[in-house]
């Protein structure tokens, strides 16, 4: 896209998390994309440090950091409450609430406060704070939103029987009732699927006319196929090691314990699991121990050797809002087998084998089918790679991200003009003058 006039934009991230989670990827490669189209970009984020293009300005607001353990180690906890944001987080964390969106928008707000003069539009990432709210009215603003959290919230309670755990995802949640009265009043929204959006405006209660769909790109640099690595048979990866019950490893676990009645499978996770979590004591439980392998953190050169050494890749997700691993591993040239939960077969298309969600006797099905059948492997894999290649790119991603920009300027002009030709002359008095 030609520009006269490059926009200045600030990007807010909350957490950023660089080497997983959607949000991360989607401020990483979004940012260099814009850069690239000739625009300049400050990201604002709290922690961990997001991995960012080198043209890309970083400003990293300082919380207490409470999910990383290492991070107040030798630091006075009592001096750091002495700040009244800080206590709010603490105190929101100790009893047991997830107080990182709203604490982050305040210090985005005290940040941004005298600094507004700097930027043409502030593009928040979901945190959907009051403090983004409030600057909302000062300065042109969109938000993206990956998918309504309310999601997140029904399937953790679907997820537990305990009275008391449910009580305590309801609490952890509870920053749910700011983020869906910021939204509401905000002029326009950036969300990456038909899907989310037919999701976040019936949850949220918006106008569907106030969004904006934008897919997501898929970093072709960093995923694609490497021929030389031969496939290994009867190796499966999958790229979620989370605990969350949306993103369906429990379903993929127990496919691997039916199939291993009838077939020798490996599956590889790429990351970590809890310690002591469900995923570790279902594996414990169900005796698959040895057939699992967990990664740990590795690099991009290594995620992509993994892929390239793998049969298949699962997505297993209950629900997404886009869903970057089944375009990463189509990137890949690999066969996907999907769920079909929330956006995954819009992205997908034909290009993967889709089975129910939360259904591990389809899965296995659905992999045992594809693992003995490698000539439909293998145009899957070839569909899969056309498919990325000819719709998501993060070039045509930052494109429309700009289009929306440009309309919530004008927009944002429009109602300013309005409100100054009707505001009220005051006349001053004879004292006054």
């Amino acid at each position: 896209m030609e520009i006269s006039t490059p926009l200045k934009i600030c990007l807010l991230s909350y957490r950023s998390n660089p080497h997983c989670g959607g949000q991360g990827v989607y401020i990483r490669n979004l940012s260099k994309a814009l850069i690239d189209l000739g625009h300049a970009v400050e990201v604002v984020a709290g922690p961990p440090d997001p991995i960012l293009d080198k043209d890309v300005t970083l400003s990293m607001l300082d919380c207490l950091n409470l999910y990383d353990p290492t991070h107040n180690s030798g630091v006075s906890l009592f001096e750091k409450l002495k700040n009244p944001i800080n206590l709010i987080e603490w105190l929101s964390a100790a009893t047991q609430g997830y107080p990182e969106p709203f604490t982050f928008g305040l210090r985005a707000y005290q940040y941004l406060n005298h600094r507004l003069k700097n930027y043409d539009i502030i593009h928040d990432n979901q945190s959907l704070s009051y403090g983004i709210l409030a600057l909302s009215h000062r300065i042109p603003t969109v938000a993206t939103i990956h998918h309504p959290m309310t999601v997140d919230r029904r399937i953790a309670m679907k997820s537990v029987r305990s009275f008391s755990k449910k009580i305590q995802y309801m609490r952890w949640f509870s920053f749910i009732t700011m983020q869906k009265r910021v939204a509401r009043r905000l002029p326009k929204i950036i969300t990456v699927s038909d899907f989310s959006k037919k999701d976040i405006a019936r949850e949220y209660t918006i106008p569907e006319s106030r969004f904006s769909v934008v897919h997501n790109g898929i970093s072709t640099s960093t995923f694609h196929p490497v021929p030389e690595i031969k496939r290994e048979p009867d190796r499966i990866i999958v790229t979620n090691s989370s605990d969350s019950p949306l993103k369906g490893l429990y379903y993929l676990v127990q496919a691997i314990h039916i199939i291993s009645k009838q077939k020798h499978v490996r599956l590889t996770v790429i990351g970590t699991p809890k310690k002591n979590g469900g995923i570790v004591k279902l594996i414990e439980t169900l005796g698959i121990g040895h057939l699992i392998d967990f990664t740990g953190r590795i690099s991009n050169d290594e995620f992509l050797r993994q892929y390239a050494r793998s049969s298949i890749a699962i997505i297993p997700s209950v629900y997404e809002g886009f869903g970057l691993p089944v375009g990463e591993a189509m990137a890949c040239g690999i066969p996907v087998i999907s769920t079909s939960g929330g956006a995954l077969p819009e992205i997908a298309g034909d290009a993967a084998l889709m089975v129910p969600p939360e259904n591990p006797v389809a899965l296995a099905k659905a992999i045992l089918n594809l693992l003995n059948d490698p000539e439909r492997a293998e145009r899957l894999g070839l569909a899969g790679y056309k498919r990325v290649m000819e719709k998501f790119t993060w070039k045509a991603a930052a494109e429309k991200t700009v289009d929306a920009y440009l309309d919530t300027i004008h927009r944002y002009d429009a109602q300013k003009t309005i409100e100054r030709k009707t505001r009220p002359v005051i006349f001053p008095t004879m004292q006054e003058a």
